[in-house]
């Protein structure tokens, strides 16, 4: 089992220990004790996760407050150079990073587990990572998934994910996440506007990416993502799109993003 390295504010908290721990280092604390003040909700639980390749790099603490169109999205991640060129994955959903779903697979018209190719999903991370698959799509596959350390469960609400830049010489880089959720239609992005393309139907309003750049040299204790645009609605391409006028629900799966730089 992978260890996370420890610090002093990164465990500042009172945690129930309760974990489910992952092959090679991917843990969870499905009920933490940890409580964020949010615009929607009194007292909101958070669900802390950690995330290791054995990086040894910045510790970084990311903190995802759910918005109240939130409903079992997926996600994922990453680091980026300032020249946005692809770094390292911190998170990303075990049914995308390991193109295998747990809970259904249409291919049989049966609600069971199976192999399931979502492209639509997450497709601005996939083309970033720039890995293609046999049937062209980028997104990883049964045969060649993403390690056990960076994927896991979706978390079902709040959570805040601690985890590390890959090495302590990178100071200066762009953290990106990306969100989607399925069957989430609006006025504009309808079941009948692009009905022949299967993977658009699965996706309905594009994944939603957030951004932020952060300079650990700087002293700055805390970061805010924001929305920067959405991908392509069916995957088809990498292209980010700069127009939100069109997304409703999706704008309110987060109410907030968060990154924490905890300091020793």
């Amino acid at each position: 089992m992978k260890v996370f390295p420890k610090s002093a504010a990164m465990f500042h908290v009172p945690v129930i220990f309760i974990a489910i721990l992952f092959i090679s280092g991917f843990t969870v604390h499905p009920e933490s004790q940890f409580r964020r003040k949010s615009k929607t909700m009194e007292q909101e639980p958070v669900q802390e996760i950690i995330t290791t390749l054995d990086m040894e790099g910045h510790a970084l603490e990311i903190i995802f407050m759910k918005g109240k169109a939130h409903n079992h999205p997926l996600m994922a991640i990453w680091i980026e150079d300032l020249d946005s060129n692809y770094i390292q994955t911190l998170y990303v959903a075990e049914s995308i990073g390991k193109g295998f779903f747990r809970h259904g697979d249409p291919s049989s018209g049966r609600w069971m587990p199976g192999p399931v190719r979502r492209p639509a999903a997450l497709p601005y991370w996939g083309h970033q990572r720039g890995v293609r698959a046999d049937d062209g799509y980028y997104i990883p596959t049964p045969e060649e998934p993403m390690p056990d350390a960076i994927t896991g469960a979706t978390p079902k609400g709040s959570f805040m994910l601690h985890t590390q830049t890959p090495g302590t010489d990178l100071k200066k880089f762009r953290l990106l996440f990306e969100i989607n959720q399925s069957w989430d239609w609006n006025e504009y992005w309808t079941n009948t506007l692009y009905p022949d393309d299967e993977h658009y139907m699965s996706s309905s309003q594009p994944a939603l990416v957030y951004e932020v750049h952060i300079d650990l040299g700087c002293g700055t204790a805390e970061y805010e993502l924001i929305p920067i645009g959405h991908s392509h609605w069916s995957g088809r391409n990498g292209k980010l799109y700069p127009g939100l006028h069109t997304l409703t629900t999706a704008l309110n799966i987060a109410e907030s993003i968060h990154v924490r730089i905890p300091r020793d």
